[in-house]
């Protein structure tokens, strides 16, 4: 038996993006994190959240992702540690869902940053972009099936170009959360998805 699902628009989403001193939670830092909420299906930018991150002495920072984000330790020195950052992040996972583009990488980061501030992961439900850009995906070759066979652009600018949503800059955190946000709202009507089940 399905447990009920709430109607999608009466979930609130937090678009959360991270960017990081490299590719492996397991060592690299988090350098800022950028959040904007859906609610009753709108994007609200003036409730939206964006921080720099101090990294600990520990983690590490690979010079070649400071090429895609250019931030530099003079940038982030005096930025707050990432415990005042969880606990303004852990306050928004627990009004509703957490939206990113690419769960396998920011989720991971997050729950080893939980784990090293003593904090319980709060396990709230996780829709990622890309996994709604595989399913619309296959979705659209169900409805045609002589639709050309090709994958989609999981890249967020691609995907984002390929629905004709406008470009922003990249790699910064808050305008990556919301270029998710968006490409969300795109894929959530694709999908003619009803409820939260729906975009999980």
């Amino acid at each position: 038996m399905l447990w009920p699902s709430p109607p999608w628009d009466r979930v609130v989403y937090w678009a959360l993006d991270l960017e990081t001193g490299g590719l492996d939670p397991r060592t690299d830092a988090i350098l800022s994190a950028g959040m904007v909420p859906i609610r009753a299906g709108a994007v609200r930018l003036g409730e939206a959240f964006s921080t720099l991150v101090r990294p600990e002495r520990a983690d590490r920072v690979d010079p070649g992702s400071v090429r895609a984000h250019q931030l530099v330790p003079d940038d982030v020195r005096g930025a707050p540690g990432l415990d005042e950052v969880l606990a303004r992040v852990d306050e928004r996972l627990r009004e509703g869902a957490l939206l990113v583009h690419q769960a396998a990488l920011d989720v991971a980061f997050l729950k080893r940053a939980y784990r090293r501030a003593g904090r319980r992961w709060p396990s709230p439900p996780v829709v990622d972009t890309v996994a709604l850009l595989l399913a619309a995906a296959k979705r659209a070759r169900l409805i045609d099936p002589g639709a050309p066979d090709q994958e989609p652009e999981l890249n967020l600018l691609a995907a984002r170009r390929r629905l004709g949503l406008p470009d922003y800059g990249q790699h910064d955190a808050l305008t990556d959360a919301i270029a998710t946000a968006e490409l969300f709202l795109v894929l959530r009507r694709r999908l003619a998805a009803r409820t939260l089940r729906d975009l999980r």
